[in-house]
């Protein structure tokens, strides 16, 4: 017997799932369909996530999500918690049942992590329980453009040998920067990406989760087993690219007179609970890993 009142178990009550994600889309609509790309990914919510939720009447009405994300934080590794996905249905708000639930939470991660880190655009909600809020900056570097050779292509997953690339490649993967970065995660991975185009250079044997705005190239992570210098992915557009715009710290890239700039990602804000080596640093947790 489970000595936590609202720890769930997706394996040992499969119909928890539907009545979780139920909540999930009334509170963040959308998010079951990413999570059901994620799914054919091979990684699912279910098998990453340990589920905190208070039920009424049979009806999930609170809930939050405890994650275990492997991470480089100043040069070293560690696993960290990532608390995902709290809700509470509207209509059984300002009860003090949020509160119930993430003391519980806090009290099972305790155990098990030294640092939780979670992505909100409503600290406040997270404040009284010892989240701090971590400054995130972008970056900014120039480029003379110049004639390139397209080589980038769009991973298709129907396609088994791009699933199997995909996994490769996230399975095997160094961290994107040596101040904050991530290795071997999949499914926050995949609920964050695998809805967008993933685009594959196979010489460099690289992803790019990136996005080109008129001649500004977006850069928002690099799946690889090794960093290439950003020359050598800018060589992979057809277009000309006069600015990169890089979402995470890019020490890695072998670029020069790179501007900082403190940045606010999507509106959400990186709290975090804990050590937390990083903090003062300038870097940004990649859109990819963001929960």
């Amino acid at each position: 017997m489970s000595q936590y009142r609202f720890k769930q178990s997706f394996s040992a009550e499969p119909s928890i799932s539907d009545k979780l994600f139920d909540l999930m889309e009334v509170t963040f609509p959308g998010l079951t369909s990413l999570a059901e790309c994620a799914r054919k990914l091979g990684a699912s919510w279910e098998t990453a996530s340990t589920p905190f939720i208070r039920f009424h009447d049979d009806i999930a009405i609170t809930h939050v999500g405890v994650l275990e994300i492997p991470m480089q934080v100043m040069g070293e590794k560690l696993t960290v918690g990532g608390v995902h996905g709290v809700a509470t249905r509207a209509e059984f708000r300002r009860r003090g049942y949020y509160r119930e639930v993430m003391e519980e939470v806090l009290e099972y991660c305790d155990r098990l992590y030294e640092t939780l880190v979670l992505t909100t655009p409503q600290p406040e909600f997270y404040l009284p329980f010892g989240f701090r809020v971590i400054e995130e900056h972008i970056f900014k570097v120039k480029c003379y453009p110049t004639s390139s050779t397209y080589s980038f292509r769009v991973l298709d997953f129907t396609n088994t040998k791009d699933y199997t690339l995909l996994h490769r490649l996230l399975e095997t993967r160094i961290p994107v920067s040596n101040i904050v970065g991530v290795v071997n995660e999949k499914p926050v991975f995949c609920v964050n990406e695998g809805s967008r185009p993933l685009y594959y250079a196979e010489d460099l044997d690289l992803i790019a989760c990136m996005e080109i705005e008129d001649n500004r190239l977006h850069l928002f992570d690099l799946v690889t087993t090794q960093i290439c210098p950003l020359k050598n992915i800018i060589s992979k557009i057809p277009q000309p690219i006069k600015e990169v715009v890089i979402y995470f710290s890019p020490e890695l890239l072998d670029v020069k007179d790179v501007q900082a700039f403190p940045h606010t990602f999507d509106e959400t804000v990186l709290m975090v609970r804990g050590n937390f080596a990083a903090e003062g640093e300038k870097f940004m947790l990649p859109r990819s890993a963001r929960c």
